[in-house]
């Protein structure tokens, strides 16, 4: 009997270590297949991302081709709208003295001052504040957002006066720029608004701050012909011949050139890498159809990206476990900085990835092999984004014919480009996989200079100092 009983246990726990290997068994096949499932849906998405030199190419072409039509007729017959600006001139490294500028913003403004000491001299005595626009204001008119804004200036400049006697007696340029293009009429209500403060200033142009980007860059380097602001939005700016403008009324200006605010973010292209996840997001947004280019390259709609695809591998490969994560389907909660700090983690496990996923998505148990193809889908949106818009500055120095024969600069502002260094990284050497050994040095991408907003005062100096040339 014992026997019996010894055989029957022994049967009986072969059994189920039979089955428990099994069960392993069957548990790591189905991990393989889901880890297969994953590599198919990255593989074929760093497929349809892919930017050759070839590709990208064709895209500076399209931009260059867009250019030229828009600047040919005011009709509006391409996506980009090249907005001409009316600035007298552009500053020469030769301004001098203290400067006032306002950047305006969505929620808030920027005032700021600064003394220029002529070419080859920093700037000093730099002050600046940032405003918040009270919610009542912002529901306001535009005159009375001006008379706010004005109000809160004067208080700004009695607090940082300029003492200097060389300017002080004429009235002063105040440099005013917007984080997106705007209507030169505006420039009446805000002079109004400045007259009634009994401020000594006036504003002669409303630009956006990509152009004010450049004016930054031209009062420190002649050969600075473009900007690009690359953060939440994207915009490029560049110095154009007169002559290269047919649709330009009125005389030429006497530098012969025009300053002229692409919104490339509306560019499109047939030879853009355009995945289904970007189809989906642009059907979704609240402008289909437009700002391709913005939604491709922008810092506003990457983490978005990288989330669409996370979701499809949650739910199709499983890749944060058998229930989809519910804030994983919340659309843009994955910001830039947020992508940023997993794609650059270098730590043992993408700890930091892990830390993130959980801090964005509540996602409190992913593996270090899903992490690592959070990594992997980061990488692919931010290298065909930054190697888009390498494209963009390509073909914007290619239309004004200086690749093969003059050193050009490019001023780059925006948290993308500052903040993000694989992004800025994958930019510069984009721009010299296009052109060569032979011809790389010619096109120099650099930061912008003293930082968002400062802008304003360049062109504040240019206009005061240089107003007719």
């Amino acid at each position: 009997m014992r026997k019996e009983v010894v055989v029957v246990a022994a049967v009986s726990t072969a059994a189920t270590i039979a089955a428990v290997a099994a069960l392993v068994r069957q548990r790591r096949r189905r991990k393989e297949q889901r880890w297969k499932q994953t590599q198919t849906i990255l593989r074929k998405f760093a497929r349809e991302c892919a930017t050759p030199v070839p590709r990208l190419w064709q895209v500076a072409n399209a931009l260059v081709s867009e250019m030229q039509a828009s600047l040919a007729s005011n009709e509006t017959t391409t996506d980009l709208n090249m907005l001409l600006s009316y600035l007298a001139s552009l500053p020469n490294g030769e301004e001098k003295g203290l400067y006032y500028g306002i950047n305006l913003r969505a929620t808030d403004f920027l005032i700021l001052c600064a003394r220029l000491g002529g070419k080859n001299e920093p700037i000093s005595d730099l002050h600046r504040e940032e405003i918040s626009i009270p919610s009542d204001v912002m529901c306001g008119t535009s005159q009375e957002l001006f008379d706010y804004i004005a109000g809160e200036f004067a208080k700004f400049v009695n607090a940082h006066p300029d003492n200097g006697n060389d300017t002080s007696a004429k009235e002063k340029k105040l440099g005013y720029t917007w984080s997106h293009s705007v209507e030169e009429t505006l420039v009446t209500n805000i002079n109004q608004a400045l007259a009634k403060h009994d401020l000594n200033m006036r504003v002669y142009a409303l630009v956006d701050d990509t152009i004010g980007s450049l004016a930054g860059g031209r009062f420190y380097n002649r050969d600075c012909v473009a900007a690009v602001t690359l953060g939440t939005g994207t915009n490029a700016a560049y110095v154009e011949s007169s002559q290269a403008v047919p649709k330009w009324q009125g005389p030429s200006p006497k530098s012969g050139e025009i300053v002229i605010s692409t919104e490339w973010g509306n560019f499109s292209s047939s030879s853009f890498p355009v995945t289904e996840f970007d189809a989906s997001l642009d059907a979704e947004s609240l402008n289909p159809g437009s700002m391709i280019f913005e939604k491709l390259v922008s810092g506003m709609y990457l983490g978005e990206i990288v989330r669409r695809v996370l979701l499809r591998m949650a739910k199709e490969a499983d890749l944060f476990g058998d229930t989809v994560p519910p804030k994983l389907m919340m659309p843009y909660l994955l910001r830039p900085p947020d992508m940023a700090t997993m794609h650059q983690d270098t730590s043992e496990d993408h700890e930091l990835v892990r830390e993130k996923l959980e801090e964005v998505f509540g996602i409190t148990d992913s593996t270090p092999k899903a992490r690592e193809a959070v990594v992997e889908v980061c990488d692919i949106v931010t290298e065909r984004a930054a190697r888009l818009a390498a494209a963009g500055i390509v073909g914007i120095i290619k239309k004004l014919g200086r690749i093969e024969l003059k050193k050009s600069v490019v001023n780059v502002e925006g948290g993308l480009y500052e903040h993000y260094r694989i992004f800025r990284n994958y930019l510069h050497s984009s721009v010299w996989e296009m052109l060569g050994n032979e011809l790389s040095d010619n096109v120099i991408v650099e930061p912008s200079h003293g930082g968002s907003g400062a802008g304003a005062l360049f062109l504040a100096a240019s206009q005061t100092q240089n107003p007719e040339s």
